[in-house]
């Protein structure tokens, strides 16, 4: 599609797991999918992420369809046979709606103090030294990026990344937040506080 890295899912159950292990700017789904169908894979998306862009492509047009999917929280609905035209449109619509903060999530560079991250090549570029990040360094670092200077709640972090925030996942978590203050220790003015019982915080200090 004109200007998008895209992935497809061969059905329901392969989208959820792609979506789980896998960053995305907006989610598009049809109705009729094998294995688990449009409306309880956005019902399972809505779990992990309440505010990425989802937009309903099928060929059902009826009423009833229509309501549930905009219950279940899709952003928009579109009818086949559609234009690619229109429909780069209408992505372009919803984010011009969404809040500062959502448009920044959309975004695959971030500058702070001497670093570069480029989101969507995992990588992280202090002064002339390349570090390369592995998928949950990667997600972990665009959320604290994205919240910079402001806190990010654990169970959010797990859920989001993870899909779950099971102990196991926790300490998994601890983990690559221990590798990503490693690399940050390129500049001491950087640095991933730990808010006790809460979360941690991504912070350049003046």
């Amino acid at each position: 599609m004109k200007g998008f890295d895209t992935d497809i899912a061969e059905n329901g159950e392969i989208g959820l797991k792609k979506f789980l292990n896998q960053q995305y700017d907006f989610v598009v789904l049809d109705i009729m999918m094998p294995k688990k169908d449009g409306f309880s894979l956005a019902q399972d998306i809505r779990k992990i992420d309440d505010k990425i862009p989802i937009i309903f492509l099928t060929a059902k047009s009826q009423k009833e369809n229509v309501l549930k999917a905009f219950k279940i929280g899709a952003d928009d609905y579109l009818t086949k046979p559609f234009s690619i035209d229109e429909l780069l449109v209408r992505i372009k619509a919803i984010q011009k709606r969404l809040p500062k903060k959502e448009v920044i999530e959309l975004e695959d560079e971030f500058k702070f103090a001497s670093f570069t991250f480029f989101h969507k090549q995992n990588l992280l570029i202090v002064e002339t030294t390349k570090i390369n990040l592995t998928t949950k360094e990667n997600e972990l670092l665009k959320l604290f990026c994205i919240n910079l200077n402001e806190k990010v709640d654990r169970n959010h972090a797990l859920i989001k990344i993870w899909g779950d925030d099971s102990y196991y996942n926790a300490r998994s978590m601890d983990v690559y937040i221990a590798k990503l203050r490693k690399y940050l220790s390129h500049n001491e003015k950087v640095q991933i506080k730990t808010i006790h019982g809460h979360g941690f915080k991504l912070m350049v200090l003046d």
